[in-house]
């Protein structure tokens, strides 16, 4: 069962514990006002984030209450499905006018004079854009921390990390400072965080979410926004705003339809392929396959048995894939910082690796990364003619001290890089495939765990049925 967070934190009012469905349902119908929404949200994060330091630029209050008060003096239009919802966007994301910093004291006074697409859409949904949630610095490595705002402490322990670079998101879900959040996920910055705060994150197939505007917009994304919530449908909610072919994204694609009102169809079951730690290859902490094997368990109970396979594929190869795609892609964005000496100054070790890694590369050396990714894609097309989802941890250690950058260690095995430790999370990434995180429980000291439910491409609404499934059967809430 679900411990007790370990901060000395109010319990919510009934506000906040509203779902962001029934929130924008009772909006909607004058059963309670944006304002009272507004403030009600306001006086959480007063109360919790100081403990945590989730929410960062938060605007001021008088502000969002004008706005507040604006929408209330309204109707909603039909379009506005996020009508006076309150949300925080991660920082790593544009937000017109409110301080986006990456987490990096380049940008530590930035602020933009354009949303990224899916934060117009958010903002023309009728949401009220509170605040941004923090981020490790430009979203590298799965521990929230930064030299501009500090760490996020985790919703459950405040000795341990809150994951990331999704990390400040997950935490306010969990403690109840917002109805709804958004995250990023390249190599599991969306469900690692999720996992370890005990909600849900989704990572939507490549395309599906127009990501930009950005320089470059051509080259194989393996970066992408979705939604995180406290259960599947307020993700569903989020993504009907967020999903659908934007011009300026010349790889993304209208969306199938709502995937809101397609939950509302039950799951019919399948199989799930259950590839734990592909037999040997991943390390991982002792506690954690038992935690998802449990939670394969409840699956059964949702008619959705699952098998043990182990893919006859080279996944040392795959790894070496991702590390050479990433580089060639968020390494090769750094470099403009890194060419400036005094900027390199404040880049964070990590960060100087991705750079001064990516131009060691070759085009050669790309494009044979490119085919492994390939190889890789139709590996996973053949797993879904014989199963409809595929099953792994979300992590590969329980969530750590918040003073540790990253694990050098797992399992016994030395870490080769500040992303090696979450190699459990490149499978749904290089395939292009929607995952999404659910929670599997805590183990006997109260650490939080997940397991990523990766479906077919472009197989997104199937994933979140499966998903609904299994937390009908979860004996526990989201959150903390």
């Amino acid at each position: 069962m679900r411990p007790r967070t370990k901060h000395a934190v109010p319990p919510a009012g009934d506000i906040c514990r509203l779902s962001a469905v029934d929130l924008a349902d009772a909006i909607r119908r004058r059963k309670l006002s944006v304002r009272e929404v507004v403030t009600a949200f306001l006086d959480r994060i007063e109360a919790v984030n100081p403990l945590v330091n989730a929410i960062v630029s938060l605007r001021e209050r008088a502000d969002l209450l004008r706005e507040a008060d604006a929408a209330d003096s309204r109707q909603a239009a039909e379009t506005e499905t996020l009508f006076g919802l309150p949300i925080a966007i991660k920082d790593l994301a544009s937000t017109t006018g409110l301080r986006t910093s990456f987490g990096s004291p380049i940008f530590a006074d930035f602020v933009p004079q354009e949303d990224d697409f899916f934060v117009e859409r958010i903002r023309n949904s009728g949401a009220i854009i509170i605040g941004k949630t923090n981020v490790p610095e430009f979203g590298l490595g799965s521990n929230t921390y930064n030299n501009v705002f500090g760490p996020t402490l985790n919703a459950f322990d405040p000795a341990r990390s809150a994951g990331g670079s999704s990390g400040g998101a997950a935490v306010a879900l969990a403690l109840d400072m917002v109805p709804v959040a958004d995250g990023s996920d390249f190599g599991g910055s969306l469900r690692n965080p999720a996992a370890w705060n005990n909600v849900y994150g989704f990572r939507p197939s490549q395309g599906l979410v127009p990501g930009g505007p950005d320089f470059e917009v051509f080259h194989a994304q393996m970066g992408v926004e979705g939604p995180m919530g406290r259960n599947v449908a307020d993700m569903a909610l989020l993504l009907d705003v967020q999903a659908g072919y934007h011009p300026q994204a010349p790889l993304s694609y209208e969306k199938p339809g709502s995937f809101l009102e397609g939950l509302a169809g039950p799951a019919t079951g399948g199989r799930i392929a259950w590839l734990g730690d592909l037999g040997g290859h991943l390390p991982i902490e002792p506690g954690i396959l038992d935690l998802c094997e449990a939670a394969l368990g409840r699956f059964v109970e949702a008619s959705f048995p699952a098998e043990p396979l182990r893919p006859d594929f080279d996944f040392e190869a795959l790894w070496q894939a991702f590390v050479t795609l990433r580089q060639a892609s968020s390494g090769c964005a750094l470099k403009v910082h890194y060419d400036d000496p005094l900027k390199r100054l404040l880049l964070k070790p990590e960060a100087i690796w991705e750079v001064e890694n990516a131009m060691r590369l070759t085009a050669p050396q790309i494009r044979a990364a490119s085919v492994i990714r390939t190889s890789w894609h139709r590996m996973l097309l053949s797993i879904f003619d014989r199963f409809d989802l595929i099953a792994l941890p979300t992590a590969q250690v329980f969530p750590f001290e918040v003073g540790m950058h990253w694990p050098r260690e797992v399992a016994g095995r030395a870490m080769d890089s500040y992303h090696r430790w979450m190699q459990v999370s490149a499978f749904a990434t290089l395939g292009g495939c929607p995952a999404v995180n659910v929670p599997v429980g805590f183990d006997d000291r109260g650490r939080p765990m997940g397991m990523q439910l990766i479906g077919r491409p472009r197989g997104d609404l199937a994933v979140l049925k499966a998903a609904t499934a299994y937390e009908a059967v979860l004996p526990w809430p989201a959150g903390a």
